[in-house]
């Protein structure tokens, strides 16, 4: 059978839409409810299961691959497929993953009740962002649901209104902005799904396999005067709530559809949370700085390696889901962040107290889904329990923090516990909730039953008529448990049995061949096939009050049940405070195992004008990194290079060297330097001393979007083009290797350009790794432009990445030697570098006859190979041999060799780069007696490397 279309799954099927005059009053009832949910599959529940029914059903069969039957009745035959309503998360996640919205069509009457057809309504319709259920989420993430609209006025840039709730926490956040902040903003809320207004511009994904799913709503609901009155339940006075039109009709529709959603019942009570922000509030991580600097996700072969993942040492949900919206949205302002790291720093300090904030928590539920389902009306007697014995360890963790009764309180110089003003104020919001707890306690029993409707939900104790009716149920099943002894003592009827079932309630059965003995006062009730079943007058009255005792005890135990829960309900705003404090308890608790278990420090956060004695008061605070390292990679690898960090506010470091020798590590180490302390994590290193920064923007790593009519090198180009446009004197830039995606020349044209711009009109302070070495140059014509390389040796052919990054440029890629490394063939190697050979000759021949250095640039050579520093110190040998000679009145090399002083190459690398006067004479005696006539060109340049690094190593 082919595949049904969407268009005619969701809705009123077109098989059905056929035959609706002629249906029987159920699946007419089923009809009904698909015309008024067009945009859903309707699920409608028959008896326990949940039916789909023609093309629909035709759907889930295949996406739930479970077997398409059919329904036949006196108007014809519909196919028909189900899902069990107690197993029907796997199958409604599958519906879900497949793009699907599903309405959910419940009974919402008691069929042994209802004369007639049983009444159907929609109670909830499921979709990627209104998704409710816990077995539908993760435990510990955000779920949102995202609106966008934009402004009615003529202005030049259109203001775009964005709206975003969790529809399981009652979170709802509300920012505005022009199409790039929101599309940013989106991009970093990552909701599973949008809606947008009539008015609003497309937004995108800018992962489209995990990106979110966008449709359109009501256009109504966008309405300005439709949004105010949707919000009103939500806040006073909405109209001046928002700083733009946009933000408020957003709002009012993404509430409106999340009533939709959870069946229509009017406002979300535990919706209590409508926030108001400012993007420019916090450090912006768009996209792109948060897949390269792998915040969240890694595609590598390490998908679990994560910076989110070497934080999270939580104990809770609540606590994971703050750490990730920390870690989303770093703070920038300092006193804020210099308040967390105290938190941490106590935290880290008292080991007995982050231990016991670990233990109690690890205990905690998910107060902000269980409020939720309690608000509501959804929670069970289990959910109760489970927020009383949350709720349970708020007095422990007080009573941790306070140190009390602990050895912490006589160790410490200062008994007062705690000694941050950020704990202390933690400390003061672990509301007890002690009147709600009690009534948990008193109320509900301690192991109850997940039906709230079939008794055993309350406790014995706690209500004086629920107790009677108990009493007489259970002294009426007592009767009859002794009823069956008595009777047999009565008639002799050794094999006369007591027994009961839900048709004909309570029986005595007799076998055939004792009915000559049975009593006259017996009535009969049931004839089997080998016995008799009968009943007594006095049973039958038991009966009476069996069953009516407990049919009404059950009905009181429902109605108390309600009444708690309601009751619990009205604590909602109390609950979720509660909620906010242990989230953030757990989130610094985590944040100090790790600085514990991984020997972070706190970084030291200087603001305005550097007061250092070499500033001069002139510059304002750069990055100082003292042994820096990065977070993820020091965990994987056996061994990691710690490396340092000296970058002034508003300079550019032009980072060489080979490949692999970790120059993306270290770029990326100190940007996650940088959006650890802002989260207010200590960091990686020995000592720190960071800027606040506005904006991180990264160009690391190649990526395409081939669906998007994006080559490599076009996105490349569109993210440098956001950066170019948005990065400012508070910004951190990372580059790598620009330019590299198109010819050599363009390449590293752009590439100087865009790092000139970088110096000149943005002031950004940037890490600028590249391969093109005639950046280097722009140390010495760039006053905050300085060059750091990353260092590697050669030993019998063989190359050694140190990993240590030094000032100055580098003197080769290695780039056929780390071909070689990643298995390249050998013949393709060993061709390589003989034309990396000629062209060195090739050059080296020309520079001589022309009396000049440089006739060709290597950096020519795709972008690798041997760099413009080599032809400096080549240059740099000369002159060393030069002034040699000229001591010791020999010369070495011919007269060709050693250009006029006008026209020898400056050295590009610093004076790291230039061998001092006065080095060892045994070298130049060394050099003097190289035999460069009988080496191959590739094994003279080899051996001239080594003599230089030898060179710069001695002076």
């Amino acid at each position: 059978m082919e595949p049904a279309d969407r268009e005619t799954v969701t809705g009123l099927p077109p098989g059905i839409a056929a035959a609706r005059e002629d249906l029987t009053p159920m699946l007419s009832q089923y009809a009904d409810l698909c015309a008024a949910h067009g945009d859903a599959l309707v699920l409608f529940q028959v008896g326990d299961f949940y039916e789909a029914f023609c093309e629909a059903a035709e759907t889930v069969a295949r996406v739930c691959e479970v077997t398409l039957t059919e329904r036949s009745d006196s108007t014809g035959d519909y196919p028909m497929a189900g899902i069990p309503i107690d197993n029907a998360a796997p199958y409604l996640e599958s519906l879900l993953d497949a793009g699907y919205r599903v309405a959910l069509g419940d009974q919402v009457e008691d069929a042994e009740q209802a004369s007639g057809l049983v009444d159907r309504a929609v109670t909830e319709v499921i979709t990627p962002g209104t998704v409710v259920e816990d077995d539908l989420l993760e435990s510990g993430t955000t779920n949102y649901v995202a609106a966008v609209a934009a402004e009615d006025d003529d202005s030049a840039e259109t203001t775009v209104g964005l709206a975003a709730v969790d529809v399981s926490t009652g979170e709802c956040l509300v920012t505005s902005g022009g199409p790039d902040a929101v599309a940013g903003e989106l991009d970093r809320i990552a909701p599973a799904e949008l809606i947008a207004g009539p008015d609003a511009p497309a937004f995108e994904p800018s992962d489209a396999e995990r990106g979110w799913t966008t449709h359109d709503y009501d256009a109504g609901a966008f309405d300005r005067r439709t949004a105010t009155e949707r919000l009103e339940p939500y806040l006073p006075a909405p109209e001046r709530r928002f700083d733009a039109d946009a933000e408020l009709r957003a709002a009012g529709a993404v509430l409106a559809y999340a009533e939709y959603t959870q069946g229509d019942d009017g406002p979300l009570s535990y919706v209590t949370r409508v926030r108001r922000y400012d993007p420019r509030d916090r450090l912006r991580l768009d996209a792109a700085a948060q897949r390269s600097l792998e915040l969240f996700e890694n595609r590598g072969l390490g998908a679990s390696d994560t910076l989110f993942d070497a934080l999270d040492e939580t104990n809770c949900a609540l606590g994971r889901r703050c750490l990730e919206r920390w870690l989303r949205r770093p703070l920038v302002d300092a006193d804020a962040i210099r308040s967390r790291h105290d938190a941490v720093g106590e935290l880290a300090d008292r080991s007995l107290a982050r231990e016991g904030v670990a233990d109690a928590l690890a205990t905690a539920y998910d107060l902000e889904r269980l409020v939720s389902r309690v608000s509501r009306g959804r929670a069970d007697a289990r959910d109760l329990r489970s927020l009383h014995r949350t709720l349970a360890v708020v007095p422990d963790l007080k009573a941790t923090l306070a140190g009390a009764g602990g050895e912490e309180r006589h160790t410490t110089d200062d008994p007062a516990l705690p000694r941050t003003e950020h704990l202390r104020d933690l400390g003061d919001r672990l509301d007890e909730l002690a009147g709600v707890s009690g009534l948990i306690d008193d109320a509900i029993a301690t192991d109850p039953p997940q039906e709230i409707t079939e008794g055993g939900v309350i406790r014995e104790g706690f209500d004086g008529d629920l107790d009677d009716l108990r009493a007489t149920e259970r002294e009426g099943r007592e009767w009859v448990a002794d009823l069956e002894a008595s009777e047999r003592e009565r008639t002799g009827i050794d094999s006369l049995s007591v027994g009961h079932n839900q048709v004909h309630g309570y029986y005595i059965e007799v076998t055939d061949a004792n009915l000559d003995r049975v009593p006259d006062d017996y009535r009969r009730r049931q004839t089997l096939k080998n016995s008799e079943r009968y009943v007594t007058p006095e049973l039958k009255e038991r009966e009476e009050k069996i069953v009516g005792a407990a049919e009404r005890a059950d009905a009181l135990e429902y109605e108390l049940f309600v009444d708690v829960r309601e009751r619990v309900a009205a604590e909602t705003e109390r609950i979720q405070a509660l909620a906010d404090a242990l989230a953030e308890l757990d989130a610094l608790a985590s944040l100090a195992a790790v600085a514990v278990e991984h020997d972070y420090v706190r970084p030291e956060l200087r603001e305005g004008v550097d007061e250092s004695p070499d500033a001069d008061g002139a510059a304002t605070a750069g990055v100082e990194i003292e042994g820096g390292r990065h977070p993820v990679v020091e965990r994987t690898e056996d061994a990691f290079v710690p490396n340092d960090a000296d970058l002034p506010r508003g300079s550019v470091a032009v980072i060489t060297g080979p490949n692999m020798s970790g120059k993306s590590t270290y770029m990326r180490s100190v940007a996650l330097a940088v959006v650890l302390a802002q989260t207010g994590s200590f960091v990686p290193a020995q000592a720190a001393t960071l800027p606040v920064f506005d904006r991180v923007f990264t160009r690391v790593g190649a990526s395409d979007d081939i669906a998007g009519g994006q080559s490599t090198f076009m996105r490349e180009m569109s993210e440098l083009t956001e950066i170019l446009h948005d990065a400012g004197p508070d910004s951190l830039v990372l580059l790598d290797e620009v330019g590299r995606g198109t010819a050599t020349t363009d390449g590293r044209a752009i590439a100087r350009a865009a790092a000139e711009f970088l110096h000149d009109e943005l002031g950004a302070t940037a890490l600028f790794a590249t391969h093109y070495h005639g950046l280097t140059d722009l140390a010495d014509e760039r006053e905050r432009v300085f060059n750091l390389h990353f260092t590697a040796t050669r030993e019998d052919g063989d190359v050694t990445f140190l990993h240590r990054v030094v000032p100055g440029a580098s003197s080769s890629s290695y780039g056929v030697e780390v071909a070689e490394l990643a298995g390249i063939p050998g013949a393709v190697v060993d061709r390589a570098r003989d034309l990396v050979a000629a062209e060195e000759a090739d050059r080296w021949r020309a520079a001589s006859g022309a009396g000049r250095e440089d006739a060709v640039d290597p950096a020519d050579r795709s972008g690798e190979g041997e760099a413009e520093g080599d032809r400096d110190g080549d240059a740099s040998l000369r002159e060393f041999l030069a002034e040699e000679a000229s001591e010791d009145g020999s010369r070495s090399g011919s007269e060709a060799d050693t250009p006029p002083e006008s026209e020898r190459a400056e050295p590009t690398g610093g004076d790291d780069d230039r061998p001092a006067a006065g080095a060892p004479p045994g070298l130049a005696a060394e050099l003097r007696d190289l035999d460069l006539a009988r080496m191959t060109p590739i094994e003279a340049l080899n051996a001239l490397h080594d003599l230089q690094s030898r060179v710069g190593d001695d002076g």
